[in-house]
């Protein structure tokens, strides 16, 4: 697909924006971050919707979505993903608002693949040290808002905290599970999953 500069950074600001905040960027916002104006950011967005890059639901401010099949890359960072916070492996705690990098090349030192739709996490708590992970280690999260039982899975839970445990449909409710027999499970009627753990990075 060819994209322009500008249009491939609004690409980024909305999936990186969703996967923050758990809702897309309105206009203004997107505005604001790259300084332009509102009128010139709908421009953008109407030739990425021409594309067939992004989607949108009428007569809504926050519709904006990356359309299926379209993946948004760093070709000039190959082993980075965004890190967007911590992930509570405990008790849940609030999303972190602040952005930054896992720079894969620097942590293990080799070339690999990676999805486009992967993002990174670090984990703080011990809910999930049965399954290997452990407070302070990075996982990495391919974005995804469908889950089956047995994933290990980043959830937006109803209070807006965040939280990684094991995934578990039951009759009437969603069953958060944790892998450390010190933590109960975290049992909702709803939840949002943001994405699936592919992978566990960790530091010595």
């Amino acid at each position: 697909m060819n994209l322009t500069p500008k249009q491939l950074r609004i690409l980024k600001l909305i999936r990186d924006w969703r996967v923050l905040h758990g809702y897309s960027p309105t206009m203004q916002e997107l505005a604001d971050e790259i300084g332009v104006s509102k009128v010139t950011v709908f421009e953008h967005v109407e030739a990425l919707i021409q594309k067939g890059a992004l989607t949108r639901e009428p007569n809504k401010a926050r519709s904006l979505s990356i359309a299926d099949g379209i993946s948004v890359p760093d070709e000039s960072r190959p082993l980075r993903f965004p890190l967007v916070g911590k992930i509570a492996a405990g008790y849940p705690i609030e999303r972190v608002a602040g952005q930054d990098e896992i720079d894969l090349g620097e942590v293990i030192g080799s070339t690999t693949d990676r999805s486009d739709s992967t993002f990174a996490l670090k984990v703080d708590g011990e809910s999930m040290k049965d399954e290997g992970i452990l407070n302070g280690d990075f996982v990495l999260v391919e974005r995804t808002e469908v889950a089956r039982d047995g994933d290990k899975v980043v959830a937006l839970l109803p209070d807006g905290s965040t939280t990684l445990k094991t995934f578990y449909k039951e009759d009437d409710h969603i069953r958060l599970q944790p892998a450390n027999p010190d933590f109960d499970p975290i049992r909702v009627k709803f939840c949002t999953i943001q994405g699936i753990v592919r992978g566990v990075v960790r530091q010595y």
